[in-house]
């Protein structure tokens, strides 16, 4: 992972998960050095609070449409 990327905010929510799905891929993988190891770890755990943040702010404003009362969204099986 290059240094520049441990600090570049994520331009949205996809390319953040993008990027997160690379990060564990190339930890997974078990080519990098123990620094770019720290580094890459280092900014998975940026993306990922971002991420949960995104999705935070998303089910508050779900709650606020909905008058705070969450609801289960109807699955294909309800259908029938």
């Amino acid at each position: 992972m290059a240094k520049a990327h441990q600090s570049k905010a994520p331009q949205s929510f996809e390319a953040a998960l993008a990027e997160l799905e690379s990060v564990v891929a190339a930890l997974e993988g078990g080519q990098l050095s123990l620094e770019e190891s720290l580094a890459a770890y280092r900014r998975g755990s940026e993306l990922l609070r971002y991420t949960q943040g995104v999705l935070d702010d998303a089910q508050q404003q779900i709650r606020i449409l909905e008058d705070e009362r969450l609801r289960e969204l109807p699955s294909d099986d309800d259908s029938d």
